[in-house]
């Protein structure tokens, strides 16, 4: 079979260059042979590839993604985050005797070095954000291994990737529990990852996790382990591209993934909830954001051009939690701009649906 090419002619010389397209792809560096001094131009990365990847493939036209070829779908309905988790850096969902294994690794290093809350976490700001916070913690936690920029030793890479998963959920509980006034609670490794969280974040006194909470936990971290080249993973390698610790490059990860059109995106959404206020007050935004184009948070993505498919997983997911938690008085407005945005035209022309930090939030 003959191999796919292009030709790209430069109209100001009439040199031309005929490169070899694999994958849908072909290497810009064709551009430099037709002229050193030509560049690209491509702010929002929509047409570059910088990596070549197998974990995550996603076809935003027909609302597909998939973990290693496994649909999504079905990682959340039949797997935890610890075997997607294992899934992703491995290739492949463990056997029933290497999910034991994995999870007793990743147990054994949910506790985190005392120092971090006596000295560090604790002189914060009584305000500070849980998120500026989590950052700012997750880049000190790297100054606790004298081995961390050993990255090319594959076993210590591998035991700080075991520690990252293991006490984000300890890190981000503990910024939590600060903000609000609370004092810490440490792990409890006899309970499942997500009920670790959920205990660490909740617990006053006596506090059992509902089941059907740590379920709804485990799919929110299975539907946000992992979504392609997004902002998030382009800093994280960005800054791991100059050998930096895996910590560092975390914490930068984290920090784009700070900001509203990114990770924040949730906390904008209730935000924009909470400014409407009302149902009757649902009209008068509409039209703000018709004629005005002021932004619907949660609303519309970059990649989906259809139903975002961890949307309709983690709405199903909400009908649960609030089934056992009660409505939150928000609901009734998120579900009035869903409903209106799903029938206007204005919305449907654009094609902003729902996406997952709409229901997630």
């Amino acid at each position: 079979m003959a191999e796919d090419t292009v030709t790209i002619t430069d109209n100001r010389t009439g040199k031309n260059v005929t490169v070899p397209v694999i994958d849908g792809v072909f290497a810009s560096t064709a551009l430099r042979e037709l002229d050193p001094e030509l560049r690209m131009y491509d702010p929002a990365f929509l047409s570059t590839a910088a990596c070549a990847s197998s974990i995550t493939f996603l076809d935003g036209e027909a609302g597909i993604m998939r973990y290693r070829g496994y649909p999504i779908e079905q990682l959340a309905e039949h797997s935890t985050f610890l075997e997607v988790a294992y899934l992703l850096l491995n290739g492949e969902l463990p056997t029933a005797e290497q999910l034991e294994i994995w999870k007793q690794t990743v147990t054994h290093h949910t506790f985190i070095h005392e120092n971090m809350r006596k000295r560090f976490v604790d002189g914060f700001h009584y305000d500070a954000h849980p998120v500026g916070m989590f950052i700012s913690a997750f880049a000190a936690l790297g100054t606790f291994y004298d081995d961390a920029k050993q990255i090319f030793d594959p076993a210590r890479r591998r035991e700080h990737v075991v520690r990252m998963i293991a006490k984000v959920p300890t890190l981000a509980a503990m910024c939590h529990r600060f903000s609000v006034g609370l004092p810490f609670v440490y792990p409890d490794n006899s309970l499942s990852y997500p009920a670790n969280f959920l205990n660490m974040m909740w617990r006053v006194g006596e506090y059992d996790v509902d089941p059907v909470l740590e379920r709804a936990m485990d799919v929110l971290f299975i539907l946000h382990a992992d979504h392609e080249q997004n902002c998030g993973t382009t800093a994280m390698r960005v800054i791991g591209s100059s050998q930096s610790d895996p910590y560092s490059a975390c914490a930068g990860a984290a920090a784009a993934l700070y900001g509203p059109l990114h990770g924040g995106a949730n906390e904008a959404v209730v935000r924009m909830l909470a400014e409407i206020g009302s149902l009757d007050a649902v009209p008068d935004f509409i039209q703000a954001v018709k004629s005005r184009g002021r932004p619907m948070m949660g609303f519309g993505h970059r990649v989906y051009k259809s139903y975002d498919p961890r949307a309709k997983i983690v709405k199903e997911t909400a009908d649960a939690v609030f089934a056992v938690t009660g409505k939150n008085p928000l609901l009734d407005i998120a579900l009035k701009l869903e409903e209106v945005a799903l029938a206007d035209d204005y919305f449907i022309s654009r094609r902003l649906y729902p996406n997952v930090d709409f229901y997630s939030a």
